[in-house]
């Protein structure tokens, strides 16, 4: 039996979420980043010592102009009030090719003229000229892999995590993770109907989707969200927000999941149980939504706790791994999370890192919270994943006290 243990936390738990570090940073990027994304690789391969033929400088030259001023209007148009599908897969591919032709302009226009001088290679045309043809080379080949890798069905990884707290009628509880969909502008339905059909396969007893669903609204994209109805687990599919339900509606999002046959946990828990043992799962709403101006919304983990057993394990569901502070104060055992997408398209890894505790993978916070954060199962924007593939987790928990 799995119980349902509703909670309504107190408003005096409400904790204002200050902006972060990273998103301070961020809020100057619309500014500057096109004209930097743009005309540093137009000067690096076609003014720096190249003396290519006039034609061809001016054609180059042309088609980054054209890529400066089409990207940020298509994503203006793609992603203001009006949402234009069409003009944001233009905006969002310009996006992520200007990201990476930019960072491998930079990347190899240091290290491939540095290695061509210890070579001997002297200064000139000859020079520049390899340094063009190497950085138009890496960028389309890691173009066309990351296009393939963020549209795949994405692999499953498997690990197992022991919980010193969990009893041993738990242990080998399966758990999927599946997290940051972004059911977008590029229609998607046969890729989420396939993702669901590789977490039926996983037979797990807890499947759950950490947010961020999808990019708009729940009746916009309820077709591609439409096939998480068929996703099978034996105990429960529970779901928490993630920050993109706020800028899309968030209480139509919690409404379908709930329509799905998925349980919010909306700053709540239920309870796990097997051979006897007892497992806590519970959500908090994302860090953003007290923020976000939605009624009722906020990232409570006392409510979430309220009125479960403090001697027995928890299993959190958080979308944004910056929450572990919280967790690992309150002695979580292990807190589950998207978000950062493993960086994407490298190297944003670095700047992921800024603002959150983990990239990927399982880490350790305090005497006794691990941490799981997930690459993420879809892709945001741009339709690349390079160096930073898709991922559906499986965990299966682990008792130190288990048989044998």
């Amino acid at each position: 039996m799995t119980d349902i243990s509703e909670t309504q936390p107190p408003s005096s738990a409400a904790q204002p979420t200050r902006p972060s570090r990273l998103g301070r940073v961020l809020r100057f990027i619309p500014l500057i980043a096109p004209v930097l994304l743009w005309s540093v690789p137009c000067w690096l391969l076609l003014y720096a010592g190249q003396h290519w033929p006039t034609p061809a400088t001016l054609a180059g030259t042309v088609l980054f102009g054209v890529g400066l001023v089409t990207m940020p209007l298509a994503m203006m148009r793609g992603h203001g009030r009006r949402q234009h599908d069409g003009a944001a897969i233009v905006g969002d591919t310009l996006l992520g090719v200007a990201w990476v032709v930019f960072t491998w302009s930079v990347v190899l226009g240091v290290l491939l003229r540095l290695a061509l001088t210890v070579a001997g290679v002297g200064a000139g045309q000859d020079r520049a000229r390899t340094v063009t043809w190497a950085v138009l080379g890496v960028a389309v080949a890691l173009l066309v892999f990351g296009y393939v890798e963020a549209r795949r069905v994405p692999r499953v990884r498997r690990l197992d995590v022991e919980l010193p707290r969990l009893g041993a009628g738990l242990d080998g509880t399966r758990v999927a993770l599946i997290t940051d969909t972004h059911y977008g502008p590029l229609d998607r339905a046969r890729w989420s109907a396939r993702v669901c059909e590789r977490v039926n396969a996983l037979e797990a007893d807890l499947v759950c989707h950490t947010g961020d669903i999808a990019d708009g609204t729940a009746e916009r994209r309820r077709a591609q969200a439409a096939p998480l109805g068929t996703v099978r687990a034996t105990r429960a599919r529970v779901y928490v927000t993630g920050n993109h339900e706020y800028y899309s509606e968030a209480q139509g999002w919690v409404d379908l999941m709930d329509e799905l046959g998925w349980e919010p946990l909306r700053n709540r828990h239920l309870l796990l149980e097997r051979g006897g043992d007892t497992l806590v799962v519970a959500g908090v709403d994302d860090v953003t939504a007290e923020s976000s101006g939605v009624a009722g919304h906020g990232a409570r983990l006392d409510g979430a706790l309220h009125g479960a057993d403090p001697d027995l394990p928890v299993l959190l569901l958080a979308h944004q791994p910056k929450f572990v502070g919280r967790a690992a104060a309150e002695g979580i055992d292990l807190q589950l999370s998207g978000h950062t997408h493993g960086g994407q398209i490298w190297p944003f890894h670095y700047l992921v890192r800024i603002d959150q505790p983990a990239l990927a993978g399982l880490s350790r916070h305090g005497a006794r919270t691990l941490l799981y954060t997930s690459r993420g199962t879809g892709f945001w924007g741009p339709p690349f994943r390079v160096f930073a593939p898709s991922e559906i987790t499986l965990l299966v928990l682990r008792s130190p006290r288990r048989a044998g």
